[in-house]
């Protein structure tokens, strides 16, 4: 009877056991998927999104009004959706969808297609060449050091003479060259005068070759040479949305391709540059993240786009700007910041660059109750107190060259200090002030210069024809060039 017992019990325990132990092994709910993200081409198409779910799944698609899902639904295991849309001829757009699973797990994807404004330009794309590109951008920055601007000429409203500058010559490269610059940067407006069609966004190929030609004259010269989208009338509007925002990014999308695809055959002697001083500040002159996040955008589309023509494009080094093209504002793009380096397929082939005009007053600043007209702690006035510089002098200078250094050179990321330059002194000044104010320039040039170059940050003066004659390529400041020549050789 014991034993009858004892049995008993066993089978009940075994059989609270078995059954605990099932209930155990029920399978963990399972709703798994490769990316929370997924875009439709602006043409149109379809995109497949592959998913594994351990119980039957459906769709709502209440609303999809541009987007078809297929299918909508199904059981347990492996399943692809398709998700197809026409043709974007109007704003960008977005949807959430959601994937809900009757095992209690749910699932969220951003689905978006940017607006087909204008046709692609990329319609010849070719083979990735890595002939004559084996530089990284730090490599690339290693080659050159003293750099001159090409101001107030191809950035014209007309072309390069619409601000009283003759065109530009292989005489006038040359002397640039001569001169001891290794390395020119050359403005250049497009949406100003040479788009044959705005609703198309097309540049006139003629302009295209010209620049084309201008470059050549500088690799000719073996000159480090680097193009960019100047202010061009201010389009690149980082305070834009909606369908304005979506007619930037289209336009800088076409602009690019075309500009890409006609200078595809420069070794990496040619780098391209996204924009020139974007504007990061409000009507206001406040500062917003959005508007930050706006020019990564225009500055992802750039790369995007440049990468995209093939070729030696797709090994070129490209510089993008800090927002405001600011030195205060560069850390927004440091790595690891918000919203940080644009994403490049290609490692180590991007630049950063920022301007410098400080300070103002002694810089750009053209009234003469508030102007410096002596910088420098060993070139301020005795007789002229009131025009000494009160701030932004050298350990200022060495403080905004010493961050850049920290937050992107050490980290393999190449700053260009794209322009910098001070005003000639006040005409108002005679004498001894004249002299001492002119000494003062001299200084602050060859200062800043020398600080960047030593902080690893690449200067490139802002000249419109003050440095060199532009017609007979002679010297005509040799106070201003010794100066400048003098940050390399110290």
């Amino acid at each position: 009877m014991k034993n009858k017992l004892f049995i008993g019990i066993a089978g009940i325990l075994l059989s609270f056991l078995l059954f605990n132990s099932c209930k155990n092994e029920e399978p963990v709910p399972q709703l798994t998927i490769s990316n929370t993200t997924d875009t439709i081409p602006q043409t149109g198409g379809t995109k497949s999104l592959t998913f594994t779910c351990n119980a039957s799944w459906s769709i709502d698609t209440t609303g999809f009004e541009w987007l078809h899902v297929s299918p909508i639904s199904g059981n347990s295991g492996n399943d692809t959706i398709r998700l197809t849309a026409a043709a974007n001829s109007s704003l960008s757009r977005s949807l959430i969808l959601n994937i809900i699973s009757t095992n209690g797990q749910e699932r969220r994807i951003t689905v978006f297609q940017a607006a087909n404004i204008f046709p692609s330009y990329n319609t010849s794309p070719i083979a990735p060449d890595s002939t004559g590109m084996g530089s990284t951008a730090a490599q690339l920055a290693a080659k050159f050091k003293l750099g001159i601007n090409i101001g107030n000429t191809m950035e014209a409203p007309g072309g390069e003479t619409g601000w009283g500058n003759p065109v530009i010559t292989q005489l006038y490269i040359d002397s640039l060259k001569k001169a001891g610059f290794t390395s020119i940067r050359i403005p250049i407006a497009y949406d100003y005068s040479h788009i044959i069609n705005k609703a198309t966004a097309q540049i006139d190929p003629a302009w295209l070759n010209r620049v084309k030609e201008v470059v050549q004259y500088c690799i000719n010269d073996g000159m480090y040479t680097m193009i960019n989208i100047h202010w061009d009338g201010g389009w690149l509007d980082c305070n834009a949305t909606g369908a304005q925002l979506d007619t930037i990014k289209a336009k800088q999308k076409a602009y690019w391709e075309q500009i890409a695809t006609t200078m595809r055959g420069f070794d990496e002697h040619l780098m391209f540059a996204s924009a020139n001083e974007p504007s990061s500040n409000t009507a206001n002159f406040s500062f917003t993240l959005p508007t930050v996040t706006n020019l990564y955008d225009y500055h992802q589309i750039f790369i995007n786009a440049v990468r995209s023509t093939g070729g030696r494009n797709a090994y070129r080094t490209l510089i993008i700007q800090a927002p405001n093209t600011s030195s205060d504002l560069a850390d927004y793009f440091t790595p690891g910041g918000l919203p940080g380096m644009p994403h490049d397929n290609v490692p180590n082939r991007l630049m950063l660059e920022f301007h410098y005009y400080a300070p103002f007053n002694f810089c750009l600043d053209t009234d003469p109750t508030t102007a410096f007209f002596y910088w420098g702690q060993n070139y301020h006035s005795t007789t002229d107190l009131s025009h000494n510089a009160t701030y932004g002098e050298e350990p200022y200078v060495d403080g905004v060259f010493s961050l850049m250094k920290k937050e992107f050179v050490d980290k393999g990321i190449p700053v260009i200090v794209g322009e910098l330059g001070a005003f000639p002194p006040n005409s108002s000044l005679t004498g001894d002030n004249l002299k001492l104010s002119l000494a003062s320039r001299g200084h602050w040039y060859s200062y800043v210069c020398h600080s960047a170059l030593t902080h690893g940050a690449l200067p490139f003066i802002w000249d419109t024809g003050e440095i060199i004659n532009r017609n007979t390529g002679a010297v005509q400041n040799k106070q201003l060039l010794d100066s400048i020549q003098n940050a390399v050789s110290n």
